[in-house]
């Protein structure tokens, strides 16, 4: 796909997964934004397990052509702000960072979505189940992402954390349930597509356990498709580049 240079480029980073049905979901995403925005030069990318990397996905666009990277990471951790950063500054490229995708409103409709079809009815115990990190600011996120969740759903929902931050999701789940035993436990997957953190949740001691956010046998959920393109056109609406094209 071509785009004029009147427009950054959209390069799409996932953290990439060795589970084909995760890879098919993400995948779908990207296409999905590129099937909405056909004006646009857009291409996909991974920090971690597959490839293209972020060096070779901006090094495979036209040399003149200016990029924004939109991270498809639920918070804004360690590889938004340093593997991301160093990456695109090593290339020689015009080039910005978006927001990561998370926290955000239409994240939490997906996650209700989710929860509805597997059943979840009024006074099941909720843990929602997020991948972790080491850095403050993206479990800050995902602590922000179940106070959201706990607003839509009018009821708590307790975070819990499958790597890297406490409390741990087999923690989570086991003190919900002490706290009320003749409840079932719903975990909602806060992951964006199928992978081994998503195999984990299911291991996690919940009567229930939600789908993760894409899946490879549907469609993209139309709301997390503009949810990309919003991330890019915030960034390309709030700076103006060196040969005219808004970037941030």
């Amino acid at each position: 796909m071509t785009a004029t240079l009147t427009h950054p480029a959209l390069v799409a980073i996932s953290h990439g997964t060795s589970s084909p049905d995760g890879q098919a979901a993400v995948a779908a995403l990207v296409d999905a934004v590129a099937y909405r925005r056909p004006d646009l030069d857009i291409s996909g990318g991974f920090v971690d397990v597959q490839q293209p990397d972020v060096a070779a996905t901006l090094g495979a666009l036209d040399p003149h052509m200016p990029a924004v990277i939109v991270p498809l990471l639920l918070s804004a951790g360690y590889h938004v702000h340093v593997d991301l950063v160093v990456e695109s500054a090593e290339a020689d490229r015009d080039s910005a960072i978006s927001a990561a995708l998370g926290p955000d409103t239409r994240l939490i409709d997906v996650l209700e979505m989710r929860l509805l079809r597997a059943g979840y009815r009024e006074g099941d115990s909720v843990v929602m189940a997020a991948a972790g990190s080491s850095d403050a600011r993206a479990v800050d996120d995902c602590v922000e992402v179940g106070r959201m969740l706990s607003a839509r759903l009018l009821a708590p929902v307790t975070v819990g954390f499958i790597s890297a931050a406490t409390p741990r999701l087999a923690d989570a789940v086991q003190a919900v349930r002490s706290a009320r035993p003749t409840r079932r436990v719903i975990v909602s997957t806060y992951l964006l597509a199928p992978g081994y953190f998503a195999s984990l949740c299911q291991n996690g001691g919940a009567d229930v356990v939600t789908d993760p956010l894409l899946l490879a046998s549907e469609h993209p959920p139309a709301s997390l498709v503009e949810l990309v393109l919003d991330r890019y056109r915030a960034v390309h609406e709030g700076y103006q580049g060196t040969d005219g094209c808004a970037l941030s």
